[in-house]
């Protein structure tokens, strides 16, 4: 049988254009008094894993200010809530590295952190590749893309150099896939 927790109140604590942070007056499912903060994403966390014929993928890679620390991730970004995701997919695939696709698929989804927020990301396979330029946002000023092997972007997710959890599962999905 499930347990189920009870909400007593609610209270906002902070509200921007990308979240809302609300604290909760609960009692848990044993029974205890407690509170419970949830961070609400106004976006869907879309990403993209871009493989060629010849099973290239590229990352894109920049300094994150939330971890203090450059990182290497496949090209994501967010799609509003009621957007098609696969739109959100082409558009941030075009914006961050400049390529386009003519074929797709869903390969995965994923919430990024469920113990304390809603978010829900959908990471798509991009293929049949076209190039062009990107469209990047003022905040991807520092922007690098790096073209490698698909066979070692899933090393570095195995060595610890990927740490993003939408660049993580993506490429572990489709090392699985490929039998990589």
């Amino acid at each position: 049988m499930e347990k189920k927790w009870t909400t007593h109140s609610s209270e906002e604590k902070y509200d921007n254009r990308w979240i809302n942070v609300t604290e909760f007056q609960v009692t848990n499912p044993s029974g205890t008094p407690g509170i419970y903060g949830k961070v609400h994403f106004k976006n869907k966390a879309i990403g993209v894993v871009p493989v060629d014929a010849d099973g290239n993928t590229w990352l894109v890679g920049q300094f994150r200010y939330t971890l203090n620390e450059w990182s290497w991730e496949i090209p994501e970004g967010g799609g509003p809530l009621n957007e098609d995701p696969i739109e959100a997919a082409k558009r941030e695939l075009k914006e961050e590295t400049g390529m386009q696709a003519n074929r797709w698929s869903v390969l995965l989804r994923i919430h990024t952190s469920n113990s304390v927020t809603d978010e829900e990301g959908i990471v798509f396979l991009a293929e049949e590749l076209t190039h062009g330029e990107s469209e990047l946002e003022e905040t991807e000023a520092d922007l690098k893309v790096w073209k490698l092997p698909l066979t070692q972007a899933v090393k570095m997710v195995a060595n610890g150099e990927i740490t993003d959890s939408m660049s993580m599962a993506g490429l572990l999905m489709i090392a699985r896939q490929r039998g990589l």
